[in-house]
């Protein structure tokens, strides 16, 4: 029952073409109308078995390649001599053309190469048997009844085969383009996990440390300052992850929402500043050398790079670094080298928790520039080294 099922069936079409095919030969048949007239008038209803055999034909004309076609030629054969019909001629007509447009490929090229070979043959033979110019509408007849329909089905298929390839190499492109789209989203949001790990780590990290010395410390002033430095850090978190959260925001067509522009290296004295303040409760002083030459600026990305490494640098300083200076070197535009040391400290810890993807971070923003990352111990210090290479702005 299953392979009973599974057989193809004749498609609805092709039963249409069948029974109207074989309706117009038996009423040619009981109306008289012959291709040759004497022929036919003698045959009488014998005509009607070629009729059938081609009606066969066409109900395996989609699904029963090549022996559709294989029924088809004798049965065309056997119509001519008894008389011909015009009903079985049209159908054998179409029979070929789907030979040529269902069929395999090499059965497309035997078509047409049988094809071409009976029409010369026949015209040939009619002009050797009976040496008159009219012999040539013989082998215009045979093409029309031969080559013409499979010259259509070779097109047609030809058309075809073109808008699968086309519709294919839409669906690759459009996967394409949504591969590229997923990565692109990986991507930026790797790029903002790392934005907004250095925009709020090191605020948060001062707010640690200072709210646990104003939990520790039972001075009534220092816990007012402590609390002046927590507020302020605060503030600054605060407005950074709205501008964060404003770069993520549709932009929209008032000016005034528009979020702030990215830091750049004119703000490493403010970051300084505020880590002078934020270490003073932890021993740590620190100083700003910019080595850069005064007309030239680096490129937007490797200058936020380098503001951002400048900036987790110290705030790892504060969580982890022992009493003594924290210095920040800025020197070069091409490559853009940032050098930031501080003193190795022994404690059992870290002043404030952290997630351990400051370092990682680093690495990552030079690496998408294209740059070199070293980070660890050399001798009582701990060096963050990076260079950025490229994309100088020379001012005017």
């Amino acid at each position: 029952m299953t392979s009973a099922a599974a057989r193809p069936r004749p498609h609805r079409d092709d039963v249409v073409i069948a029974t109207l095919g074989m309706a117009a030969g038996v009423l040619s048949v009981a109306l008289g109308l012959y291709n040759n007239v004497h022929g036919g008038r003698e045959s009488g209803a014998l005509l009607l078995i070629p009729l059938a055999a081609m009606g066969v034909a066409e109900l395996l004309r989609r699904i029963g390649q090549p022996w559709a076609l294989v029924i088809a030629v004798p049965a065309l054969a056997a119509d001519v001599l008894l008389g011909s019909l015009l009903a079985t001629v049209v159908m054998f007509t179409d029979v070929v053309y789907a030979s040529v447009l269902y069929g395999s490929r090499r059965l497309g090229r035997f078509v047409m190469i049988g094809s071409w070979l009976l029409i010369i043959g026949a015209t040939i033979g009619t002009l050797a048997a009976f040496r008159r110019p009219e012999a040539l509408l013989v082998g215009a007849v045979v093409g029309a009844v031969t080559l013409t329909p499979a010259w259509t089905g070779q097109i047609l298929r030809a058309h075809r085969e073109r808008a699968d390839a086309e519709r294919l190499r839409a669906e690759q492109t459009t996967l394409l383009a949504e591969m590229d789209r997923r990565e692109a989203v990986t991507a930026e949001r790797a790029r903002m996990a790392r934005e907004l790990h250095d925009m709020v780590a090191n605020h948060l990290s001062a707010i640690a440390i200072h709210s646990s010395a104003a939990l520790s410390l039972n001075d009534p002033a220092a816990s007012k300052d402590a609390l002046g430095v927590i507020r302020e850090n605060s503030v600054q978190g605060l407005s950074e992850m709205r501008r964060l959260i404003g770069l993520l925001r549709e932009a929209g067509g008032d000016d005034a929402a528009a979020p702030s522009a990215a830091p750049t290296l004119q703000g490493l004295p403010a970051l300084i500043e505020q880590a002078r303040t934020n270490g003073t409760a932890s021993g740590l002083h620190f100083t700003l050398t910019d080595e850069r030459a005064a007309d030239a600026s680096p490129a937007a990305p490797v200058e936020l790079a380098a503001y951002r490494i400048v900036q987790e640098s110290l705030t790892n300083a504060l969580k982890h670094a022992g009493p003594g200076e924290v210095a920040v070197d800025v020197a070069g535009t091409d490559p853009l080298t940032v050098t930031v040391t501080s003193p190795l400290g022994e404690r059992d810890g870290p002043r404030a928790p952290g997630s351990g993807a400051g370092l990682i971070g680093m690495e990552e923003r030079c690496a998408l520039l294209g740059g070199t990352f070293s980070a660890g111990p050399e001798g009582d210090r701990w060096i963050v080294r990076a260079e950025l290479p490229g994309g100088a702005e020379q001012g005017s």
